[in-house]
């Protein structure tokens, strides 16, 4: 008998479902678990049943030990808050800011506060789409020594008592420095739900990346624009299996001061287009005002330049009152 200390184990003892494959284990006595099938992740200890990691232990006695390494679903998390029945409230703050031991307290604030998501953003300095309020906050925590390998050590054990749903929002070259899988197993290992990298093209990350995102349980989250075509967004749309971030304006962010008709009339649109996945709007949120224009076709919206204002005039433990401004 195969016991399981956790319910990922199927009914047939032997067999886990990776995906929508199954693996049959096999034990060898000789400290190595083998699995019949490439289900394995990169450390030979680990498997990952949907989105949660799961370490296993051989006796060398006929037993199959399974351990919960994280008893988190990652994709899911992020789908169960976007299945909630309300208006979403995501946070972005840089991570780093104002200073290099912020982040944890930050998270901790924004989740006592009732946001329901936050992007956690990995400061680099060519930051493409963001306006002078987060590029300035992303100087700063490089100043401050804000590096990824910092990062993910702050984010060490985060999930004993954050339980929303995290994305990290950054680019590419980071990511591509750190090396992409080794980076998307250490966000799996943290408990970090999602990533958002803008300058990361759909066809290369279809031909390239996705294996690995999918490896380690990680929700890709693409841009869309204004000007982006019908045709693309369907492509987003069916690449996609979270949310699709649009940007309410082709402008960076932090530089739009209301929404008019041409962004009422792009809301509309694309709520008129029955994707698949539910949209969350950023770019332009600052205000009560915004965020129930940006929510009324759309599920969510996302708050970036204004909330780093904020926590810079008021300090890092003022989150709560920039929170219970909006809703």
């Amino acid at each position: 008998m195969d016991d399981p200390e956790h319910s990922g184990r199927l009914r047939d003892s032997k067999y886990f479902r990776e995906g929508g494959r199954l693996i049959k284990l096999k034990n060898n006595c000789d400290g190595v678990d083998d699995p019949e099938h490439s289900g394995r992740l990169r450390d030979s200890k680990y498997f990952r049943e949907g989105g949660r990691l799961i370490k296993l232990k051989n006796n060398c006695d006929g037993v199959d030990e399974i351990s919960a390494f994280a008893d988190i679903n990652y994709m899911n998390r992020i789908q169960k808050t976007l299945g909630q029945d309300k208006k979403l409230l995501s946070l972005y703050f840089t991570a780093g800011y104002p200073a290099i031991d912020d982040t944890v307290s930050i998270l901790t604030q924004l989740q006592e506060s009732g946001v329901d998501m936050v992007e956690i953003g990995l400061p680099f300095s060519d930051p493409l789409a963001d306006g002078p309020t987060i590029q300035a906050s992303s100087t700063t925590a490089l100043h401050n020594g804000m590096t990824t390998a910092k990062l993910f050590s702050q984010l060490e054990g985060i999930r004993e008592t954050i339980h929303i749903p995290l994305i990290i929002m950054g680019y590419f070259n980071p990511m591509l420095q750190y090396g992409v899988e080794k980076f998307c197993a250490k966000c799996q290992e943290i408990g970090i739900d999602g990533i958002i990298m803008p300058d990361l093209p759909l066809a290369e990350y279809e031909a390239d990346y996705k294996t690995i995102f999918e490896r380690y349980g990680l929700t890709n989250v693409f841009l869309i624009t204004p000007q982006t075509s019908n045709e693309r967004i369907q492509q987003i749309d069916t690449a996609s299996d979270g949310f699709i971030y649009m940007v309410s304006s082709a402008s960076t962010t932090g530089n739009i001061s209301g929404f008019g008709n041409t962004q009422s009339d792009y809301f509309k649109r694309i709520a008129g287009m029955n994707l698949k996945n539910p949209q969350v709007i950023g770019f332009g949120i600052k205000d009560a005002q915004t965020f129930t224009a940006a929510t009324e076709n759309q599920q969510g919206a996302i708050i970036g330049s204004a909330f780093i204002k904020h926590i810079t005039e008021n300090g890092a433990n003022s989150v709560n009152d920039f929170v219970k401004k909006i809703r």
